[in-house]
């Protein structure tokens, strides 16, 4: 029976990369685009406890929907999840998890760059919580290429995919001794670009994504 995964997006474009992704396995995917809360972010009235509570509310909804699971791809939203609150008893995946993983296995030291700044420390914080639980030591910090994220908010997506590829050629050559990872979907463009001039690593999210989601919901390749 072909799954259906419910994939919650915080922007329209990062829908393309998990087609993309998962385009091998026979699945249905079901997407839900909430841009509100990067738009009232800096509002006044704009709390953790609202961004909390919208967040539980749409992930709730979705589960109504009759999904196997649901996919997070935005890390804002995935850095305000009560996951102890939450009913729903299907699994939720956030779109960070894979590149967690990956970055937990190499001990080199490590920059993980941000083009959202709201997203930094909640990511980071989430980042040293998942490598606690594997019980892995690691050496990385956050890097935020600044005045990019309004960008792909104000659908400039080839001027997006080109600033943040400077950034990420820049850190590259600055820091030879590191591996650079791009720390939200919206980057994988520009990571890819990169790292095929470069011809060095660029992690990013779906470089293990359709992995780590075929084992964990048991996807079969799709068959013509």
């Amino acid at each position: 029976m072909k799954k259906r995964l419910g994939c919650f997006h915080a922007h329209h474009s990062n829908i393309e990369h998990i087609e993309k992704a998962l385009k091998p396995y026979n699945i249905e995917l079901i997407h839900f685009v909430d841009p509100g809360l990067d738009r009232i972010k800096m509002d006044s009235n704009f709390t953790k406890e609202v961004a909390q509570k919208k967040i539980k509310d749409t992930l709730e909804w979705i589960s109504n929907c009759h999904v196997d699971a649901i996919l997070i791809t935005c890390t804002f939203f995935t850095a305000n999840i009560e996951q102890d609150r939450l009913s729903s008893s299907i699994p939720i995946i956030k779109i960070d998890d894979p590149l967690f993983h990956s970055i937990c296995e190499k001990g080199e030291p490590q920059i993980l760059v941000f083009t959202n700044p709201n997203t930094v420390e909640g990511t980071m914080n989430q980042l040293i919580n998942f490598a606690t639980k594997q019980k892995k030591n690691i050496h990385v910090e956050p890097s935020l290429l600044e005045n990019t994220f309004n960008l792909v908010m104000e659908g400039k997506k080839e001027v997006y995919i080109e600033s943040v590829s400077s950034g990420l050629n820049r850190l590259i050559s600055n820091h030879p001794d590191r591996i650079v990872s791009a720390a939200q979907l919206s980057m994988v463009p520009a990571a890819e670009i990169i790292e095929s001039k470069t011809d060095t690593y660029v992690g990013n999210h779906l470089k293990s994504l359709s992995n780590y989601l075929e084992e964990l919901l048991k996807l079969n390749v799709y068959q013509k």
